[in-house]
């Protein structure tokens, strides 16, 4: 059991014995349940929580008046409390609030346990509800953006797109790579996951709505590497040297030095551009077999303009969203 688990543990058993602490401090009754609501309102991140809670309020609210109506034509029988349990399982499905319909259904349920349905049974059900809520939310108030986490495995994402063009500017004049089989990929999938689930935990651990940008990075980042694919499968393909290659072959080198988070791309595209008209300069293959790797050529530059292209849209946007604050 690593050390996460261990603090979320002990922050449930906490969430149980504070809640049913407040709830014997107030002389309520069915104490426990009380710690049942802080356990249920604890969720992974702290907008989580926050949301879960106001959904699960609207949905007692709305169990107590149907509870009401049920139980006023039908008395406090198991007969009219499955009545009110039809109706309400109908409507938290409409309303999404499926995960509100346990805990409430067994909080009314109390009414029918104890054979009161009065001012102060109300006030019991009420009471446990808010004190295991409170309990909830205020024990995760704690969780914050974990950002040297994120830092890090956000450098390791950049690291391995890094070692695909690295690899794939090798590639274009070495055709005898045996290793050169994709399998990169796979690892870039699973570390841009990995990052793009710890950009979520820090946005859902902070309250300031507009702090996207390590979503919006990740994403960006998850665009170029769609392209990034595109570009290896070319390059896989290439059977022979075209004299070009070295051209292109060095403008990937310079791409995997200036992959950084700060660099705009502004420059990139300027040698881009030189290089573009420097390309359709030359003469055209005479051989079928270069001609085919030149019109592959042709693709990987387009899918490389693009790569550079989604990185300066990603900067632009930020520098207007910056300037609009």
């Amino acid at each position: 059991m690593n050390r996460k688990k261990i603090l979320n543990s002990v922050k449930l058993c906490i969430a149980v014995i504070v809640g049913i602490a407040f709830a014997n401090a107030l002389n309520l009754e069915y104490q426990t349940s009380a710690g049942i609501v802080a356990i249920l309102t604890i969720m992974r991140t702290k907008r989580e929580t926050i949301q879960t809670a106001v959904g699960r309020a609207l949905a007692f609210v709305a169990a107590l008046l149907i509870s009401f109506v049920c139980f006023h034509f039908g008395g406090l029988t198991i007969e009219a409390f499955l009545v009110f349990l039809i109706i309400y399982i109908f409507v938290c499905h409409f309303m999404n609030w499926t995960y509100a319909i346990t805990l409430n259904a067994v909080l009314v349920s109390h009414f029918v346990t104890s054979g009161r349905l009065d001012a102060m049974a109300v006030r019991n059900e009420i009471l446990i509800f808010l004190i295991g809520v409170s309990v909830g939310i205020l024990l995760n108030l704690h969780l914050r953006k974990n950002v040297h986490h994120f830092e890090q495995m956000k450098e390791e994402t950049d690291a391995h797109i890094v070692r695909i063009l690295e690899r794939m500017s090798i590639r274009m004049e070495n055709h005898d790579m045996s290793d050169y089989n994709g399998q990169c990929f796979h690892e870039l999938d699973e570390i841009l996951r990995e990052t793009k689930n710890m950009a979520e935990f820090n946005y859902n651990n902070q309250f300031n709505k507009y702090d996207v940008f390590d979503l919006e990075y990740i994403a960006m980042r998850e665009k170029q590497c769609t392209v990034l694919y595109e570009m290896y499968s070319l390059i896989r393909h290439l059977e022979t040297t075209p004299h070009t290659t070295k051209k292109v072959s060095e403008f990937l080198d310079l791409l995997s030095h200036v992959l950084d988070e700060e660099n705009d791309g502004t420059q990139l595209m300027e040698k881009f551009r030189e290089m573009d008209l420097y390309m359709k300069a030359q003469p055209l293959p005479k051989e079928r077999q270069e001609f085919e790797d030149r019109a592959r050529l042709f693709c990987f530059m387009r899918n490389m303009e693009e790569f550079i292209r989604i990185k300066m849209e990603f900067i632009e946007e930020h520098r207007k969203s910056n300037d609009g604050e």
